[in-house]
């Protein structure tokens, strides 16, 4: 087996796809067990049973939860089967990827984004990092030079049309990350967003517009291609090794220098 350089736990937070996927599989094949938390249907657990396959395949443990991740009720369901198996984690990646790509204006009150609809979006997208920060730190599941990573996007800084709810969450992302940074630094936790360039992931394809999307980054990126789940996971990998403890507070770009260029 490849030598590894990672261990302990992590903590996965949209396990079945995209990033989270991609994090699991690359953090299990670098040393780590994974707790993964997802929400799928019957139609897409086959997906799920292969990624835990291969971490099994990996010589590492899986734990998946087929659960919404924002609900506080099932966030504690996750925390206390954790404890009830001494599991502490290392590394908590939240890639979350559910909300609404209504406009914030529109002609009829139906067709723009509602109020439940625009807080349900950053709850999900954003302040569940937070929730699931807290109540880890509270019962001292964190190791000792433990990392945190929120994945964010240019939406965070950029505009596209049904992409208002989606973008202030990535906001607001970036701001909690910073201010975990501050908070946490002396517990020795770093907190850093990754800010991925478009990738094609099934959340992608749910934003109105996505070929077009998909075209433009194509065209600017430097490298000429889109950014992959996997050049995302092998950066958290790079950053959860134990002598990268000093970055944090920090969006960084995961992209290939998509961002830079107009």
């Amino acid at each position: 087996m490849e030598k590894t350089f990672l261990e302990g736990w992590a903590l996965i937070l949209g396990a079945s796809s995209g990033f989270g996927e991609a994090a699991a599989l690359a953090l299990a094949e670098s040393g780590m067990n994974i707790v993964g938390v997802h929400l799928d249907r019957k139609g897409t657990l086959p997906n799920v049973e292969r990624i835990t396959e291969q971490i099994k395949k990996a010589g590492r443990r899986a734990l998946f939860f087929n659960m919404n991740a924002a609900s506080p009720e099932k966030r504690i369901e996750v925390i206390e089967q954790m404890v009830s198996e001494n599991i502490t984690i290392r590394v908590l990646v939240h890639s979350l990827a559910f909300g609404s790509l209504k406009p914030l204006i529109a002609e009829t009150e139906r067709a723009s984004i509602s109020q439940s609809q625009l807080e349900m979006t950053l709850d999900v997208m954003a302040n569940s990092l937070v929730y699931w920060t807290q109540d880890l730190v509270r019962r001292n599941l964190f190791d000792q030079g433990g990392r945190i990573y929120g994945l964010t996007s240019a939406g965070g800084a950029r505009v596209w049309p049904s992409y208002g709810a989606v973008s202030a969450a990535k906001a607001a992302m970036e701001s909690h990350i910073r201010q975990l940074a501050l908070e946490l630094g002396p517990k020795e936790i770093s907190v850093n967003a990754l800010r991925a360039g478009v990738t094609d992931t099934p959340a992608l394809r749910k934003i109105p517009g996505s070929d077009e999307m998909i075209r433009i980054a194509k065209g600017k990126n430097p490298w000429g291609r889109l950014t992959t789940p996997e050049d995302v996971a092998s950066i958290i990998c790079l950053l959860s090794h134990p002598k990268a403890n000093w970055v944090t507070g920090n969006v960084i770009g995961v992209d290939g220098g998509e961002f830079i260029v107009d």
